[in-house]
């Protein structure tokens, strides 16, 4: 006769490894795409009709002194061209984030670079007015 024997229960440990591992990278990627794009500070004028645009592709920012920055290094009119003819120009979205005391010529100037390289879809950056 044979006897019945207790059998131990075991925890797999390997299913266990897999599911955590799945959720990590399932985090990291959710994560990934909640980071904002970063800008530099800026003295950005006020608008009482500002509105959220979608998220840019490109950010310049244009500084009171006429300097024109990309992710935070200066560019100069032509560079920022030919970079902006890399890839689809008629699918970038470009977003100018100007210092308020900026020069308007040097906004018309890179908004001009931004359309001939192609680019059609361009936003300025302001910040919404405080009511008082």
């Amino acid at each position: 006769m044979q006897y019945l024997e207790m059998r131990k229960g075991r925890v797999e440990i390997i299913p266990m490894i897999d599911i955590m591992l799945f959720l990590l990278i399932f985090f990291i990627m959710v994560t990934i795409h909640m980071i904002p794009t970063q800008g530099l500070p800026a003295q950005m004028p006020a608008s009482s009709t500002a509105r959220d645009l979608p998220k840019p592709k490109v950010v310049l920012t244009l500084r009171q002194s006429g300097a024109v920055e990309m992710d935070g290094h200066a560019i100069s009119l032509p560079d920022l061209e030919a970079r902006l003819r890399q890839g689809n120009p008629a699918e970038t979205q470009v977003t100018i984030a100007a210092d308020q005391g900026a020069d308007i010529q040097a906004l018309v100037k890179v908004m001009d670079t931004c359309r001939h390289a192609g680019v059609s879809a361009i936003g300025l950056a302001a910040k919404p007015e405080q009511e008082s």
